[in-house]
């Protein structure tokens, strides 16, 4: 249960998760608008684990901690918001806490900050995944790395506004949390070395819708200066209407009212999320809303939102999104075939085209193809591709900064996994040998990760990928589309995927969850 007592308890909190032991003498000790932080020293870098930066009341948006007097220690890192997974050892409500991987922790650095926001959409994962070490990223390109936790699924985005007024803030907390996180290291971030004028926000997956809704929040204004989205858009928030409806389902499922799930423990309103979705089947969905309150207007929807249009981005993608997440060996793709395929493929489309014509339309363009690859280009192309297209083309229409990538490098570890989502994560934070990496760590995988890598500093540190090790990335623009591909050979192409953009750009997506 997490009510005002506890609340209050929460606001008076040291500044970070406390150390089991007190940190040796000669570790770095920064001074921040929540008081003095001791980190630790490893590997050359200063490290802060567990740097507390909110506390939240349940269904409310969060409020800064109150400073306290003593040094705090900042070794380890902090829980996890609650899940269904299971993944996390320690999980818990109060799970504001953030990390940082900086070369030296002294005011003047001036260096790029790096803010990644996980993945796990709106329910599930964790920055304390050893895939999101900052260690390599700092030390390589010299830069600070930071990574960040917040509320997710029904503690962070159940919206009960128009079920209780007494939540107005409910259905976008998460972001919110996020938001509080940003204003903290514009506040503080110099004391660690970083530069306030550029932090880069990026993040895969969920983490990159996170970013695409922050980048239309008004709230969230000036608090970054470019942005990365990894497998991860947000072309349309959830409707009030809907997500209404998702949360009144919630509600019936565990026989309960806004006002008592006050009084219930964590556990229960974890269970809670095995309640059906009343909109999409399956278990309910929960993402930002479209509030009128914190969200005003789609991210991407009709356009490109202006708020955002003066923020250099980049958009990525992987070549087999998902392969990732359907398993080779399931039911699924056991046993495919041409005579099966249409069926099999058809309920993880994300765009209402006849299955049966898309197989055909497969086969007369690549008669060599297997089942099995076209039912991964098909679910790829028709589900996990077409919001990134649909927003960086929003962006160059608008005449912004844009550049977008696509991994094509194949998992030399899992062979048939291709180019999977989750990919370009041990990519980009050079953490091969990573549990959950794709990627090996052969001489193949480690020249992609240094060219990612350095195209993501560089992009952090002045607003452009291009750089020394980087081959020439064009801006993303009408009609080229160019695209960098990060392969064994890493080259920049124009339109690489057109002939499945065109197949699928025939009807409209329609984002799950709107």
């Amino acid at each position: 249960m997490i009510g005002r007592r506890r609340f209050l308890a929460g606001a008076g909190a040291a500044a970070a998760v406390p150390a089991l032991a007190a940190a040796p003498a000669g570790d770095p000790v920064v001074a921040t608008t929540l008081g003095r932080i001791r980190g630790t020293r490893e590997g050359g870098l200063c490290v802060f684990r567990g740097i507390r930066y909110g506390v939240a009341e349940r269904f409310r948006a969060p409020a800064a901690p109150r400073p306290s007097a003593d040094i705090v220690d900042a070794l380890r890192f902090g829980p996890s918001s609650p899940q269904r997974s299971g993944r996390y050892a320690e999980t818990g409500e109060d799970c504001l806490y953030l990390n940082v991987w900086t070369p030296d922790a002294r005011p003047g650095g001036l260096r790029p900050v790096m803010v990644y926001i996980h993945g796990g959409a709106y329910s599930s994962g964790s920055v304390v995944d050893p895939l999101n070490d900052g260690r390599h990223l700092a030390a390589s390109g010299d830069a600070v790395v930071v990574t960040v936790n917040h509320r997710l699924n029904v503690f962070g985005y159940l919206y009960l506004a128009r079920l209780d007024p007494r939540f107005p803030d409910s259905g976008n907390a998460g972001q919110l949390d996020l938001v509080l996180a940003l204003r903290w290291l514009r506040d503080n971030i110099a004391g660690f070395g970083g530069d306030p004028s550029r932090i880069m926000v990026f993040g895969q997956s969920g983490g990159g819708a996170k970013i695409a809704t922050l980048m239309g929040m008004p709230a969230a204004r000036g608090l970054f200066h470019r942005a990365v989205t990894m497998s991860g858009q947000q072309v349309t928030a959830s409707g009030p209407l809907n997500a209404t409806a998702r949360a009144a389902a919630y509600l019936a499922s565990l026989k309960t009212t806004p006002d008592a799930l006050l009084a219930l423990p964590t556990e229960r309103l974890v269970e809670g999320l095995a309640a059906v979705d009343p909109i999409l089947g399956g278990g309910v969905y929960m993402g930002p809303v479209l509030d009128m309150k914190w969200l005003v207007r789609h991210p991407f929807w009709p356009d490109s939102n202006p708020q955002s249009n003066a923020v250099p981005m980049m958009l990525g993608n992987t070549r087999d999104e998902t392969r990732a997440f359907i398993d080779p060996e399931s039911e699924k793709v056991r046993g495919l075939t041409f005579a099966n395929l249409a069926e099999r493929m058809a309920p993880e489309l994300r765009i209402d085209l006849p299955p049966e014509w898309i197989v055909a339309q497969y086969r007369q363009h690549f008669p060599a193809w297997s089942a099995e690859r076209v039912f991964y280009a098909a679910t790829t192309a028709g589900r996990s591709w077409p919001g990134q297209v649909i927003e960086a083309d929003a962006r160059a229409r608008a005449g912004t900064r844009t550049w977008v990538y696509q991994v094509d490098f194949q998992s030399p570890t899992q062979p048939r996994r291709g180019a999977p989502h989750t990919m370009d994560i041990a990519l980009s934070f050079g953490t091969l040998d990573a549990e959950g990496s794709f990627t090996g760590t052969g001489a193949a995988a480690r020249a992609v990760s240094e060219r990612m890598m350095r195209a993501f500093t560089a992009f952090a540190r002045n607003g452009d990928p291009n750089g020394p090790g980087v081959p020439r990335w064009p801006v993303y623009a009408l009609p080229r589309r160019a695209t960098m591909i990060f392969d064994v050979e890493t080259r920049a192409q124009d339109d690489p995927r057109r002939w499945e953009r065109e197949l699928f750009a025939r009807a409209p997506y329609i984002q799950p969850g709107s």
